[in-house]
């Protein structure tokens, strides 16, 4: 396994990102990994390697580069509850100001950069992201119909466009819900949403977990619900970047 530190030219400045891939010397498919809102850190660089152990190559950008270098703030090394709220509320101001325009422009230099390493593969790229991250995912699928073949967001505001977005994908999709995310009633519809798109997904609640139930790094975390992430999301990216399943 190779991991490197990057700098991803973008309109607006260079993002630092991580990536992981195999060091075998051939071209993997890309996948895209958009961060949770505590961004990069040692439990997503181990997420990305664990991904990139079943053959992928994926890039992790820090997403708030106009901020800074991650991490952006102190982050202690286990995210309890008790510090949680004071976290969100420094991280509030980036998330509320990090607009449209911003995500489009700044997933176009992704991609670009992406698909220009030469340990990535010619073809299609995949797209995933966590938390807030989970919202640029679908932002970055929905822009890229023809270049994004995969996309899933875990505990993530997919749904925040609302449903004339979630329409528009082209990609197969995976969705994976905290319970205290999403309302059956609520999940109800954006999977109506994901019908009139005509796409292969699954969309479920994931029984008996809160938001961020992925991080390790947090108490929302359910090693059983991190297991069941990976037993979604890796049929997914072979379905959909590899052509098996």
């Amino acid at each position: 396994m190779s991991t490197t530190s990057l700098l991803i030219p973008t309109p607006d400045g260079k993002a630092d990102a991580f990536a992981a891939f195999p060091d075998d010397g051939e071209r993997h498919p890309g996948v895209l990994m958009y961060a949770d809102a505590f961004g990069i850190r040692p439990v997503l660089r181990e997420m990305a390697e664990e991904l990139a152990g079943h053959g992928y190559y994926v890039l992790v950008p820090n997403y708030f580069y106009r901020h800074g270098p991650a991490p952006l703030t102190g982050l202690p090394e286990y995210i309890g509850g008790e510090e949680r709220p004071a976290l969100i509320a420094r991280l509030m101001p980036w998330i509320e100001g990090h607009t449209t325009e911003q995500i489009l422009r700044d997933a176009d230099a992704y991609l670009r950069f992406l698909t220009a390493q030469p340990e990535v593969g010619a073809g299609p790229v995949a797209v995933t992201g966590y938390c807030f991250g989970g919202l640029l995912a679908v932002r970055t699928a929905v822009a890229h119909p023809g270049q994004v073949a995969a996309v899933a967001g875990f505990h993530a505001p997919v749904g925040a466009d609302g449903p004339e977005s979630l329409r528009r994908l082209t990609a197969q999709v995976h969705f994976g819900h905290a319970e205290t995310d999403l309302t059956p009633e609520a999940l109800g519809e954006l999977n109506q949403a994901l019908d009139a798109a005509g796409v292969e997904y699954t969309s479920e609640i994931y029984p008996g977990t809160v938001h961020g139930f992925t991080m390790s790094d947090t108490d929302a975390f359910d090693a059983s619900a991190l297991q069941h992430h990976w037993d979604r999301l890796l049929p997914l990216l072979d379905r959909a970047l590899t052509g098996n399943g």
